[in-house]
């Protein structure tokens, strides 16, 4: 089982390592970073890059696709080659899957089109646009695609799906071998939660966030 885990600069780190490291425990598979080019990659911060073993032209058929967000999803959004490459390889995977604003791409793909899907609570409202239905649940499966939620949603992306692809107790030894095990010193994970003038303070500042 291929398991492609997508790279563009300035992608969200956590999104793509979260599910590298529950989906890459799934007896049989192979984990492979992909980019336009190989080499690489910086994250969101630029003092962190992960290695693209292949070029896109490269992984043509993987079983599993992985999209993570980040603010550089905003510049790859009219980039031709990438989303002619995310239509080719989600005619024959298995699972298409994203974290946070790798929803974005997936729709601008014509992939989520009709479809219920999610992405960071900053970005839901640009789903609707490409045809998909926004809801704020942290994972969101819609047949064979699954999307998540902002950063750290990705492990719970990851977890969902090795439950899906080889049964609960599988998913369950993930969780206890990752000692995925949550209990956050604050309780503001999400817009619901937080304090109403915080959530307020980072919608303003959303279009310096997400771009």
């Amino acid at each position: 089982m291929q398991i492609a885990v997508l790279l563009y600069d300035r992608f969200t780190s956590l999104d793509a390592v979260g599910p590298f490291d529950t989906l890459g425990r799934l007896p049989g598979a192979e984990t492979v970073f992909v980019a336009e080019r190989p080499g690489p990659v910086r994250n969101d911060s630029g003092q962190l890059a992960l290695v693209a073993d292949k070029a896109l032209d490269e992984v043509t058929r993987p079983d599993v696709l992985v999209v993570p967000g980040g603010p550089g999803q905003s510049d790859q959004m009219d980039n031709a080659v990438l989303l002619d490459w995310l239509r080719a390889v989600d005619a024959t995977s298995t699972w298409t899957t994203s974290v946070c604003t790798g929803s974005l791409l997936l729709a601008a793909a014509g992939l989520l089109r009709g479809r219920r899907a999610t992405s960071h609570w900053l970005a839901l409202e640009q789903l609707p646009r490409y045809g998909a239905t926004p809801t704020g649940e942290r994972v969101v499966t819609d047949g064979k695609y699954v999307t998540a939620a902002g950063v750290s949603s990705g492990i719970d992306m990851g977890l969902t799906l090795v439950g899906r692809i080889a049964g609960d107790r599988a998913a369950q030894a993930v969780q206890l071998l990752t000692e995925y095990d949550p209990q956050p010193p604050y309780d503001a994970g999400s817009p619901e939660k937080a304090p109403a003038d915080l959530v307020e303070e980072w919608r303003g500042k959303s279009r310096f966030i997400l771009q």
